[in-house]
């Protein structure tokens, strides 16, 4: 409670700088979840369908589902960053449940939700979100409940952690405008960066650096 406590008052003293920089983050968070969404989605591995697992890919890009949730869930921004330690740690723990295309949507609405009921004094119900995500409020109340087993209800994270995932988004940013700047196309990024993790930093406790999920999450 300490640690949700002081990364609240850090997001507090940090509102207006990271309200210039949110759109970044997003645009950061939002490559990396396509990126191991396209890696799965070609490997043969085996996988377990689950209430997460849609029937289709959604049409909408998972920039434009960001962008929608950043504009109309009103949460912290801190709330971002925790929804990606949390995925973080969804993908540690169920390794037979890789992010991909047919599931990233509803892990990103169900992360954001969970983290916006932990982080912040208020938040919108299930109904809002459901609303928000384009699913049934009945969906998104399940889709709550498995995301929470999934992580073994750990939703604690310390600032230390949160630092370090902020610094690997940050980093991620810049090599993101560098590409820009260079006019390269998404898909030429990061190549330099050999078997660059894809959603985490490998130096705090929560990172998807385990033998497991190596392969499983590995860089195309």
């Amino acid at each position: 409670m300490a640690d949700q406590i002081q990364i609240q008052i850090m997001n507090q003293d940090l509102e207006e700088p990271m309200a210039e920089i949110m759109p970044s983050v997003l645009t950061a968070m939002s490559y990396l979840l396509q990126r191991v969404s396209e890696t799965n989605d070609k490997l043969s591995q085996k996988q377990r369908i689950s209430s997460f697992t849609g029937l289709t890919k959604p049409s909408i890009s998972i920039r434009s589902y960001l962008e929608r949730i950043f504009n109309y869930a009103n949460c912290s921004y801190s709330c971002y960053i925790v929804a990606y330690i949390y995925l973080d740690r969804f993908v540690k723990k169920q390794p037979f449940l890789p992010i991909n295309s047919f599931n990233v949507h509803r892990l990103i609405i169900t992360s954001i939700l969970v983290s916006a009921k932990f982080m912040d004094d208020l938040s919108y119900n299930n109904g809002y979100y459901a609303k928000v995500g384009g699913i049934s409020r009945e969906e998104m109340n399940m889709l709550e409940l498995d995301f929470l087993f999934g992580i073994g209800f750990q939703l604690n994270v310390t600032v230390s952690t949160f630092n370090n995932y902020c610094c690997f988004l940050q980093r991620e940013m810049v090599m993101l405008t560098k590409m820009k700047s260079l006019f390269l196309e998404p898909s030429l990024s990061l190549k330099s960066s050999s078997k660059t993790k894809l959603l985490m930093n490998p130096h705090e406790e929560d990172s998807l650096s385990t033998h497991h999920n190596k392969k499983q999450l590995a860089a195309a």
